[in-house]
């Protein structure tokens, strides 16, 4: 199915802040990565939920990440058809183990492919893009290998 004529294709790399992930996207927009953590259970998650998905505990806080992680797997994307990660191959979609437990799905910046490697030191960054109405920036949190 195609859009019609003037309409702008869909994209797939926007999120859709909504009331509850709302400070999420807005700690990113400042450079901060913010996670859940349950005050019944003291576990940290990632994605944003409302209840912890360890305990099902309902009071779960959100936190500052250090913004620290470890590559645990990566796969370099050298073909997608999804606007617009087209003009955006290759990448480096990965996942990395945050330094506060929980695993999350993202991007590899700023490295050739040949110096990654499983447990490679990671940092968080943001790639600054227009929100779907062209007006709000959204920041989407990627990783960079630390420095040195």
């Amino acid at each position: 199915m195609t859009a019609p004529p003037g309409a702008a294709a869909a994209r797939f790399d926007r999120p859709e802040p909504d009331a509850f992930t709302r400070p999420y996207w807005e700690a990113a927009a400042q450079g901060r990565l913010l996670l859940r953590r349950c005050k019944a259970c003291g576990r940290v998650h990632h994605y944003p939920r409302e209840f912890c998905p360890h305990c099902w505990g309902e009071d779960v806080v959100w936190e500052p990440a250090s913004g620290r992680a470890t590559l645990y797997t990566w796969s370099v994307v050298h073909r997608n058809d999804l606007p617009p990660f087209g003009s955006r191959v290759p990448y480096v979609a990965a996942v990395v183990d945050l330094a506060e437990g929980p695993r999350m799905m993202s991007e590899i910046v700023d490295c050739v492919t040949e110096d990654l490697r499983i447990g490679l030191a990671l940092t968080v960054a943001f790639r600054h893009e227009a929100s779907s109405d062209g007006v709000v920036e959204v920041a989407v949190p990627v990783f960079r290998p630390c420095p040195g």
